[in-house]
């Protein structure tokens, strides 16, 4: 079991690396505490709690990176994985087309804790168990409803970077999750599905609050009713409509039609063998019209609440709220120090590893869509026709992200302002930017959240990524949704 003591000494050992060639080394020391509990149809589907500690070395030598991690942390291993990073860099420096800049940052000195009132792992693990169940039962008393699901996940991840810049920074950051779901099923085929606050659960940084916030046990009825009701609704059909997303809908749009092609290790191709490129080249910035002009996103790890809330990313980089669209126009990227100092900007600061033993990647914080005014009740009712979208189900879109298939578990049609026929498995379609240029109504604050996604998959070899999307309901002109029946 490592001490304190022993996490400084090796960061001390990184940080004042001597070698011929190296012009910069950092250390990054991790320990992750999960906890992950679910039940299906009442029955424990997994109850664990696991913990994993280590540390990664990253060295620039002759101009190429070279990274080595180990389990537990000392000295002695802090030399092992330097020797290693050291090797693995000036092997690759023979293959290297360019070296390796960083945009130059002011090293800084601090820590970070997310603000929470009550520890989940503090909370016991009956009360936790007996919630499920409650809720369980709750869903259950619907009549049609055949299977339920309800989960709940924490995380506590706490990390020590050095650099030979001068950096020393510790985080404790807190994430806390959970959820539940509702089935209807006939057949394979005859099914009908209600999940709350969202396919997934919502999950954010903050404490066992969280979990008491959601309202959950009065959202049963609704949840269960409506997924009893999707089972004979009928297919939403193929039109060009007015299209109204939930907000939880906008959060996964963000996701795949903005965030990610803003990636700027992306654009550059560093995932072209992976998961594909970006449309979103440099020559575009500042003269891309990506959206409307009502539409301004930030990168916001400073942002609270949100999965990709942070005080520092695994650069060293402090958080900070960067536009990336400003008024529709595209102003930026998703970078890091090596990303940015080729496009020649500071960093965004959105470097970051999913543990320990990963090397960072160019990933998204907090993707926040800027409120507009206004309620999602009050678009609706001015909303002569159209279709409003609830509750991510499906996603689907082409490697350079721009033309995209998504789906949600329902559809209300809106006839004359007012909510009437509900449908299943729902689809819109469109190309990116038309698509953010049709956007004519974002609702304001009392109807935005930021919804965190706990699963985000990129890299070689992969990672996961817990990543947020602020956004608010919102409103698109002509879009195509539904399908052939």
């Amino acid at each position: 079991m490592a001490t304190p003591r022993d996490i400084e000494r090796a960061g001390e050992r990184v940080a004042n690396v001597k070698a011929a060639g190296l012009t910069y080394a950092d250390f990054r020391a991790v320990r992750l505490t999960t906890e992950d509990l679910s039940l299906i149809d009442g029955k424990p589907d997994k109850i664990d709690r696991k913990t994993s500690f280590g540390f990664g070395v990253r060295v620039l030598v002759d101009g190429a990176w070279g990274f080595a991690a180990l389990p537990g942390c000392d000295e002695d291993l802090a030399r092992q994985a330097l020797d290693t990073a050291i090797a693995i860099a000036r092997a690759s420096a023979r293959l290297a087309a360019a070296p390796v800049q960083l945009a130059p940052i002011t090293p800084v000195r601090g820590e970070y804790q997310t603000p929470f009132a009550q520890d989940p792992f503090a909370v016991p693990l009956p009360d936790k168990v007996d919630l499920m169940r409650r809720l369980d039962a709750a869903l259950r008393q619907t009549p049609g409803i055949t299977g339920t699901e309800t989960f709940m996940s924490f995380r506590r991840e706490e990390k020590w970077f050095y650099s030979t810049e001068g950096a020393l920074i510790t985080q404790t950051i807190l994430h806390s999750g959970g959820g539940m779901s509702a089935a209807a099923m006939r057949s394979r085929r005859e099914v009908g599905e209600r999940s709350y606050p969202t396919s997934g659960g919502q999950h954010e940084s903050g404490g066992y609050e969280v979990i008491t916030g959601m309202n959950l046990e009065a959202a049963c009825a609704q949840t269960a009713q409506e997924a009893v009701a999707l089972l004979d609704a009928p297919v939403l059909g193929e039109q060009t409509a007015t299209l109204i997303l939930s907000g939880d809908l906008v959060s996964l749009q963000i996701h795949e039609s903005i965030g990610h092609p803003l990636e700027l290790d992306r654009v550059y191709g560093s995932e072209r063998n992976f998961s594909g490129t970006s449309f979103a080249t440099p020559e575009k910035r500042g003269s891309l019209r990506y959206a409307a002009e009502i539409v301004t996103v930030l990168s916001d790890p400073s942002a609270p609440g949100g999965l990709g809330t942070f005080g520092f990313d695994d650069d060293g980089v402090p958080a900070a709220a960067k536009p990336l669209i400003q008024n529709g126009l595209l102003v930026d990227y998703l970078s890091s120090r090596e990303t940015a100092a080729r496009l020649g900007t500071a960093s965004t600061g959105a470097m970051r590893a999913e543990s320990w033993m990963n090397l960072p990647l160019v990933r998204m914080t907090n993707m926040n869509l800027a409120p507009g005014s206004g309620t999602l009740a009050e678009m609706i009712a001015e909303t002569d026709r159209g279709v409003l979208i609830a509750t991510p189900a499906s996603w689907s879109i082409d490697d350079r992200r721009e033309n995209f298939q998504l789906g949600g578990e329902i559809a209300y049609e809106i006839t004359g302002g007012k909510l009437g026929a509900i449908y299943k498995n729902p689809v819109y379609s469109g190309s990116t930017v038309e698509f953010w240029n049709s956007c004519d109504k974002i609702a304001g604050p009392a109807d935005y959240r930021i919804w965190g996604t706990p699963n985000c998959g990129k890299g070689q070899p992969g990672q996961n990524m817990r990543t947020g999307q602020g956004a608010a309901p919102a409103r698109f002109r002509n879009v195509k949704v539904g399908q052939t029946v």
